[in-house]
């Protein structure tokens, strides 16, 4: 029997859970700042997304801001205090990476998140896609115990990173998950699996949702000029999440 494919959706928000679980996913990784690059979500976000939600596997970034994941003591003491929080929530996940000024996995400070969160299952997100040997780093996460990794195979997108996630899974040979992700879309999700041989696979299946607002200033931006418009939101669509099983 053919192994099931397994979709991980990228949710933006509690909604975003419910429709990744009525479209038939496995798991969503529960992020704000999404153009950040996904940073921690709030606690209300968290026990909203479970409220609203019943089997669905919620792993929750542990990010505390934007840029790279080289972090100062302060910002490590607030990834402990979110690990701790979420563990109190019972998530199913937690979902971060840290890395050395020299570009390398911080063994220990891997070490003391990962003990930190047992026994929730932990994934490594794609600090890895940056880290400056990305065969080292993979031993080095699978001797601490993390159960996958997320990784575009240090590619602007996972199709462009085909060969190297090919070899990760191939080196990985099961002790660790190798999830696909970034660009993985519906009409190239088939074209990953059998180049890569990978079973799970990162996405984030959204469409646009449009504001009810009727009265619109639109010459006064709330956030970054990378948003095209304060009336405009994504969300993940059930029908895109069905659309890659």
């Amino acid at each position: 029997m053919k192994p099931t494919r397994i979709i991980e959706i990228c949710a933006n928000s509690a909604q975003s859970c419910v429709e990744a679980e009525a479209g038939g996913a496995k798991r969503v990784e529960l992020c704000a700042g999404i153009p950040e690059g996904g940073t921690t979500p709030s606690y209300g976000e968290i026990k909203t997304a479970q409220a609203l939600t019943s089997t669905i596997d919620i792993n929750v970034i542990i990010r505390p801001r934007g840029g790279d994941f080289l972090y100062t003591p302060a910002e490590i003491d607030a990834m402990l205090l979110d690990i701790e929080l979420c563990k109190q929530l019972k998530v199913h996940g937690v979902v971060f990476g840290c890395l050395t000024k020299e570009g390398d996995i911080d063994v220990p400070l891997m070490r003391r998140l990962i003990e930190a969160a047992k026994p929730l299952s932990v994934t490594c997100h794609r600090a890895f896609d940056v880290c400056r040997d990305p065969f080292a780093a993979l031993e080095q996460l699978i001797e601490l115990g993390c159960d996958r990794i997320l990784t575009s195979g240090q590619q602007s997108d996972a199709v462009k990173g085909i060969p190297l996630i090919a070899e990760l899974v191939r080196r990985a040979d099961g002790r660790i998950i190798i999830m696909p992700g970034c660009g993985v879309r519906e009409n190239n999700i088939a074209k990953l699996e059998a180049e890569t041989g990978a079973k799970e696979f990162h996405t984030s299946a959204r469409s646009i949702v449009y504001s009810k607002m009727e009265y619109r200033n639109e010459n006064v931006p709330m956030g970054s000029s990378i948003v095209s418009s304060e009336f405009e939101t994504v969300e993940t669509d059930r029908n895109k999440v069905a659309a890659y099983l």
